[in-house]
């Protein structure tokens, strides 16, 4: 029995963890006014910049450097909005895809020097998201609420 529960619960502290780092980073850039500016020291302009030649592609941060704090807001409310998703098991595996995305991008582009790769925060994080891909909120979601909703009817 107490397996069963176990199982059934399993994912629920990953899905914690995501939710809560993820609101916690997009909060954070979001209160963070030196963040959204081109320039200067803690900018996502200069992080961008920073990365261009090491990064594996370059492309995609010169497309960020096109408008630096367009790109920090998407990211700041891309993590808000997959934080709460994930935390709350709302659209949990859309919001699960759009995790995987972000950290892919951030693998792609501001860890992808990290030597050894396994150092690199960002590919940790893209492989946590994997599993809620695949399983979404089975338990204690919002999604698990309409779905039964749904039955009802």
């Amino acid at each position: 029995m107490w397996r069963a529960t176990a199982s059934r619960y399993a994912l629920l502290p990953l899905r914690i963890f995501l939710g809560v780092t993820f609101i916690y980073a997009g909060l954070d850039k979001l209160t963070d006014s030196a963040f959204f500016a081109d320039t200067g020291s803690g900018s996502i302009g200069e992080m961008m910049r920073g990365v261009r030649d090491s990064s594996a592609i370059p492309a995609l941060v010169d497309l960020a450097l096109k408008n630096p704090a367009g790109f920090g807001y998407a990211i700041a409310f891309g993590e808000l909005a997959v934080g709460l998703g994930t935390l709350f098991g709302l659209f949990a595996r859309l919001a699960a895809l759009g995790g995987a995305l972000i950290s892919l991008s951030l693998w792609l582009t501001v860890s992808w020097q990290v030597h050894p790769y396994y150092l690199g925060n960002d590919l940790a994080y893209l492989m946590s998201w994997l599993p809620l891909l695949l399983a979404g909120a089975p338990v204690l979601s919002l999604d698990r609420i309409l779905a039964e909703r749904r039955r009802i009817r």
